[in-house]
């Protein structure tokens, strides 16, 4: 750089036809070292395509080697430019600080480049795509760009970054207004990933939002939710610890729905059964499974319990591993509850209601083989069909 300037000093006697010359070799070099660069994250670009392993096909995306390709030149700018002035002009000073915030950028825009790829990163991979950190990478970048813009406003202040800190922490109380969310989201964020309560693709039911539905992204102020009717709500992530709310993930993963439904048993209907009455249930095949029955004191609802146990036991969409029971409720004035409470293997909407279809339909027309009614209130029809006289 001393024989350039050497030279441009001996053959251009004006010193701004002296500046302009130093500024276009440099800016020469520079344009230079970008296509140099670009070359070169060509050639990576093809030696991460033939690897296996999508770590560094994520890492290096294009995004990352077009943020490389600008950090070179702005390294070699600010490396040659200062070098042509004297370091004593206020051009110089100048010209030094400029070069700085370029090297700067050029760095913060790597490390945003990064962190964003990281997420793509978590994204990408099996064990940890559900986890709801996106809020997380949002505020690492932009702490990150906060400390960029601490530091570049000390370059153009001459101060040391602490007091750039100093004099920001005296406006807190405004700062804390203005990012009010932004903080709490991530506090939010982290409880909710730590603990473990929230993921993406989770179902998620907020009764006192409306919300029931899956969840589609967890950022730093919104939780995405898309309802089983197709519409979308979105929540603030600090309202899920505040608020209650349920999460129906692990039933999914465990394989089990409940299904908690109980008709209504007439209690007229109630009684002892007849010998003749169990054999008949015999003949049909109603107490096959369900050991010696004595036809002495057997009351009918008790019989229906123990056939319905067996039914539930037995049918192959039903997780017998876990939890099921045919039981009485407390008696009401519409009838005697008779609860069945089991858990189905499916977990999909459509495919569980359907299994619960099938069996209530069962349900539904054994009652009556059992000598046994169930209540339902008088319709229209029902009324006109009794004899005028008793009306």
């Amino acid at each position: 750089m001393e024989q350039l300037r050497e030279f441009l000093t001996e053959h251009l006697p004006w010193p701004l036809a002296r500046e302009i010359a130093m500024l276009a070799v440099i800016a020469a070099i520079a344009i230079v070292s970008y296509f140099i660069m670009n070359y070169a994250m060509r050639k990576v670009k093809e030696i991460v395509e033939d690897t296996e392993t999508k770590i560094d096909d994520i890492l290096l995306d294009a995004s990352m080697r077009k943020a490389l390709s600008c950090l070179v030149p702005a390294l070699i700018v600010n490396y040659f430019l200062p070098q042509l002035y004297d370091n004593s002009t206020t051009l110089h000073q100048w010209i030094k600080t400029l070069t700085s915030l370029y090297v700067l950028t050029a760095v913060i825009y790597v490390c945003i480049v990064l962190v964003k790829n990281l997420y793509h990163l978590m994204e990408d991979t099996e064990k940890t795509r559900r986890y709801a950190v996106k809020g997380i990478f949002q505020m690492v970048r932009l702490i990150i760009i906060c400390i960029g813009v601490i530091i570049g406003l000390s370059m153009l202040l001459g101060r040391e970054p602490t007091a750039i800190v100093t004099a920001i922490g005296a406006s807190a109380a405004v700062l804390m207004l203005v990012f009010k969310d932004t903080i709490m989201g991530l506090v939010a964020s982290v409880q909710l990933s730590a603990n473990n309560m929230l993921r993406k693709g989770d179902w998620l039911v907020c009764d006192s939002h409306g919300i029931n539905g899956t969840v589609t992204d967890v950022s730093l102020t919104t939780v995405k939710v898309l309802n089983w009717d197709n519409s979308i709500s979105t929540i603030p992530p600090y309202t899920l610890i505040t608020d209650s709310f349920r999460n129906y993930q692990n039933m999914r993963d465990m394989g089990g729905r409940r299904v908690e439904r109980s008709i209504l048993i007439d209690l007229n209907t109630i009684r002892f059964l007849e010998a003749d009455e169990i054999e008949r249930l015999r003949s049909r095949g109603r107490l096959e499974g369900l050991g010696d029955i004595d036809a002495r004191n057997m009351v009918n609802l008790h019989l229906l319990r123990l056939y319905l146990d067996n039914f539930i036991r037995h049918d192959r969409r039903v997780n017998s591993s876990m939890l099921f029971m045919v039981r009485q409720m407390q008696p009401t004035a519409q009838g005697l509850p008779l609860q069945l409470y089991f858990f189905t293997k499916v977990t999909a909407w459509r495919e569980f209601e359907q299994v619960q279809s099938d069996i209530f339909d069962h349900v539904y027309a054994i009652v009556n083989e059992f000598g046994l009614r169930m209540f339902q209130t008088l319709a229209g029809s029902d009324i006109s069909r009794l004899p005028v006289g008793r009306m």
